[in-house]
């Protein structure tokens, strides 16, 4: 049984930072392609950032690219979302998920809901303006 469990969210002003932290266990997780995407009240979820197995492909989605950096610690079964230069429109509810391939993907392609099957129950981010 795949479990992800989120932790690092809180609530902080425009402009602070805040590191998310995902634990996966259950499962080989450096065969996996890792993401993280978020959601808020009333709109989609979409997709923030997705790292490959081996961390070498990784993609953003626009809104946060400068801002915002996806890693994994493959030896720890961690996946982390450096956010930085948060924004008021950056409040939502924060997920991992886990897609059961380690096979290429495109930009759209990862950072779709779809791609993935497991997810976290997620860590709330508030930013205040």
């Amino acid at each position: 049984q795949v479990q992800l469990v989120e932790s690092g969210g809180g609530s902080v002003q425009a402009g602070g930072s805040l590191r998310l932290s995902c634990s996966a266990s259950g499962y080989t997780y450096n065969s996996y392609w890792m993401a993280w995407f978020r959601q808020a009240p009333g709109k989609e979820r979409e997709g923030v950032a997705s790292a490959s197995v081996g961390g070498g492909n990784i993609y953003y989605t626009d809104s946060v690219k400068g801002r915002f950096t996806i890693s994994r610690d493959n030896a720890k079964n961690m996946l982390y979302l450096q956010m930085n230069s948060l924004k008021p429109e950056d409040t939502a509810m924060y997920y991992c998920a886990a897609r059961r391939s380690p096979g290429p993907m495109f930009d759209t392609q990862a950072l779709g809901v779809m791609s993935f099957s497991d997810w976290g129950q997620g860590t709330q981010v508030t930013v205040s303006s």
